[in-house]
C-alpha cells in the first residue's frame, strides 16, 4: 500500500440518525451530516466512521441489514451518500462504513428465500441443523437477552444458527458464493468512494460453525482473501476490525504466521481500552504500563485503533474479577450503569464526574498512546448519557448543537424522536452544546481542537514506536515516549490527584530544545529535564527533538 493514511488519522464515529436532522422528521440524515462537515473539519478529524447505514427493520440499531447495496431511506438515498463522500473529500475527510456481514436480518430476501425451500439458491447461504444442537445454549454474545444461539424455524423445519439475536441469522462463510458476495458488497461501496470498512464481529464472520461443536474452527484465510480483493479495488482502502479475542490470537488477524501484514490493517485495542479505564479508576499507571509491555509486535502496516468510548459498552471482560470490581465501584456502581455483568454503558464525562481536568487527562493519554485515536461523537463537548433508555441506547442520544429546542438536532416535535435529547441537569442540551462551547475559548471543545491540531504535528504517535520510560516516578505518574524518523515526543501524565516531580535528565542527551507543546497549565520550561513537575490529573506533551 503506497499511502498508509490510517496511521496518521483521527477517526470520528457517529450514528447518522443521532447526529443532525435536515428535513425535520426527527431522524438524523445524510443531508444533516453534510451540513456539519465544516464542524468536523474544524475539530481536526480526517476520517469519519459511520455506524450501519443500510436498510434495516431497526431491531438492533441497524446491525440487522436487509439490503447491503442501499442506504436506509430514513437517511436519504445513494445520491445523497455520493454527495456526502464528495463533500467530505473536499475537506480532506475520508469515510469508512460499517461492514456487517456476519449475519443478515431475518427479513432479508436471502433468508426469506432460504427458509421457504430446500431448493432455494440461498438455502446454503445460512447455517442449518436438522436436530437441536447440543451446544445451542452456549456462546451467547448478549447473556440475559439471548436464550440460545440456535432457533427452530417452522417454515424450513430446521434449526438455524445466530451468534447474536435470533432475528440475525448467521451467513455461512464456508459457502464460496457467500464469500464472493461479501467481496462484491465491498467492491460496490469502494467504487462509490468509501475509504474502507469497519468490520463488525470479525471472529464470528470467519467461524466455520458446526452443530454441536462449541469450538468451531476459524478460517483466517478468508481475511487474506478479502484484504487482497479490497486492496486490488482501491490501493489505499483500509479494513478496521472489531476482534475482541485472546491476546495470543490478535497478531493472526493482522497477518499469517509468516508475520506479513496481509490481513486486517487495523484492530481496535480492547485490551488497552480496559487497562486504560482500570488505570483511571485506580489512579495508577501500572495497568497501562503492562498493556504497553504486553503489546505484541505487529507486522509492517499493522496498526492499533485506540478508544475510550465507542458505540457499545466499555467491555471489561478481559480484566480479572478484582480489577472489574474496582472499575465498577469507581465508574459504574449502580446496576443500571452496567451491562451484561461485563461492561459499563455510560459516556466518559458522567463516568469521571464531569471533572474537566480528569477528562482532559483521559483523552490526552488516549491520544498520545500508540495507534490511531477514535473519538465517539459528543465526547468532544462532554455529553452525558440517558440511563432511562435500554441497553446501549443510553449513549446513543442525539448530538447537542445549541440551546434551540431538541438541542438544535431537529425541528421536529420531540415525540417523533427515536431517542430523546438529554434535557435538564448538568448534561442537558441547555448547558452542554456546541454553540455555547464555540463561544468559549476555554471550553472542552476548544481544548479538543487544540489537542488534535497538536497531535497532527506529532506523526511519531501514529507511525512510530511507543515505549514506557522506566524511571523513578511519583505514584500515579506515567512517562512514555513516541519515536520515529520525524523525531521524538515525550509524554508525562499524572493519573493521581497529587502533584509530582519526575527526573528525566537521563533523556537530556537526546533533546535539542525540549518544550511543552500541550499541557494542562503553564509550567516552567523543561530545561535540562531534571525536574519535570506535573499537577494532579495534569499532563505535559514535550517535543524532545524534531528531525527533517
Amino acid at each position: 500500500m503506497s499511502d498508509r493514511w490510517y496511521e496518521k488519522a483521527v477517526v470520528y464515529c457517529l450514528d447518522i440518525d443521532s447526529f443532525a436532522d435536515a428535513d425535520g422528521d426527527g431522524c438524523g440524515d445524510i443531508r444533516g451530516l453534510i451540513g456539519r462537515l465544516d464542524y468536523l473539519a474544524r475539530l481536526g478529524i480526517n476520517c469519519l466512521w459511520l455506524n450501519p447505514i443500510h436498510p434495516s427493520p431497526g431491531q438492533d440499531d441497524g446491525y440487522d441489514v436487509t439490503d447491503f447495496y442501499n442506504v436506509d431511506p430514513r437517511f436519504g438515498n445513494l445520491g445523497d451518500f455520493a454527495e456526502l463522500l464528495h463533500e467530505a473529500g473536499n475537506r480532506g475527510i475520508k469515510v469508512i462504513i460499517d461492514l456487517v456481514v456476519n449475519h443478515t436480518s431475518d427479513k432479508h430476501p436471502w433468508f426469506q428465500s432460504a427458509r421457504k425451500s430446500a431448493d432455494s439458491p440461498y438455502r446454503d447461504w445460512y447455517v442449518w441443523s436438522e436436530t437441536a444442537p447440543a451446544d445451542r445454549n452456549q456462546g451467547m454474545v448478549f447473556p440475559g437477552e439471548q436464550a440460545e444461539t440456535w432457533t427452530y424455524d417452522r417454515t424450513a423445519k430446521l434449526w438455524y444458527y445466530h451468534r447474536f439475536y435470533k432475528f440475525q441469522p448467521d451467513l455461512n462463510i464456508k459457502n464460496p458464493a457467500v464469500r464472493e458476495e461479501i467481496k462484491k458488497i465491498c467492491s460496490f461501496w469502494l467504487q462509490l468512494g468509501v475509504a474502507g470498512f469497519r468490520m463488525d464481529a470479525v471472529p464470528f464472520i470467519i467461524e466455520e460453525t458446526e452443530p454441536g461443536n462449541s469450538d468451531a474452527p476459524k478460517d483466517l484465510a478468508f481475511l487474506t482473501e478479502l484484504r487482497q480483493h479490497v486492496q486490488w479495488r482501491k490501493g489505499d482502502a483500509v479494513l478496521l476490525a472489531e476482534a475482541n479475542v485472546e491476546p495470543d490470537q490478535l497478531v493472526k488477524f493482522f497477518g499469517d504466521d509468516g508475520g506479513s501484514g496481509n490481513r486486517i490493517h487495523m484492530l481496535f485495542d480492547f485490551m488497552l481500552n480496559a487497562r486504560l479505564v482500570l488505570g483511571l479508576a485506580r489512579e495508577d499507571p501500572e495497568p497501562i504500563i503492562d498493556a504497553l509491555r504486553d503489546t505484541p509486535k505487529l507486522p509492517e502496516g499493522g496498526q492499533w485503533a485506540t478508544f475510550l468510548r465507542n458505540h457499545d459498552e466499555i467491555d471489561l471482560s478481559r480484566l480479572t474479577a478484582d480489577q472489574r470490581k474496582d472499575v465498577f465501584a469507581r465508574f459504574g456502581p449502580d446496576e443500571n450503569m452496567q451491562l451484561y455483568g461485563r461492561g459499563i454503558r455510560r459516556r466518559l464525562a458522567p463516568m469521571l464526574g464531569n471533572d474537566r481536568r480528569w477528562l482532559e487527562l483521559a483523552y490526552a493519554l488516549q491520544f498520545s498512546l500508540r495507534g490511531t485515536p477514535v473519538l465517539r461523537y459528543g465526547e468532544e463537548i462532554g455529553m452525558g448519557d440517558d440511563l432511562s433508555l435500554d441497553g446501549r441506547d443510553a449513549i446513543r442520544t442525539p448530538m447537542q448543537w445549541s440551546q434551540l429546542p431538541n438541542g438544535g438536532f431537529t425541528t421536529a416535535d420531540p415525540k417523533l424522536l427515536g431517542r430523546p435529547v438529554i434535557t435538564g441537569g448538568e448534561f442537558g442540551y441547555e448547558t452542554v452544546n456546541v454553540t455555547a462551547q464555540r463561544h468559549d475559548t476555554t471550553s472542552l471543545l476548544s481544548w479538543f481542537e487544540r489537542m488534535i491540531r497538536t497531535l497532527r504535528e506529532a506523526p511519531e504517535v501514529g507511525c512510530g514506536t511507543c515505549s514506557h520510560v522506566d524511571v523513578p516516578a511519583p505514584r500515579g505518574v506515567l512517562v512514555h515516549r513516541a519515536d520515529d524518523h520525524t523525531g521524538t515526543m515525550l509524554f508525562v501524565h499524572n493519573l493521581g490527584t497529587e502533584a509530582g516531580v519526575v527526573d528525566l535528565s537521563s533523556l537530556a542527551g537526546e533533546a535539542e530544545f525540549p518544550n511543552d507543546v500541550l499541557a494542562d497549565q503553564e509550567y516552567p520550561e523543561p530545561g535540562k529535564l531534571d525536574a519535570i513537575r506535573v499537577e494532579g490529573h495534569g499532563y505535559r506533551w514535550i517535543r524532545l527533538r524534531r528531525t527533517a
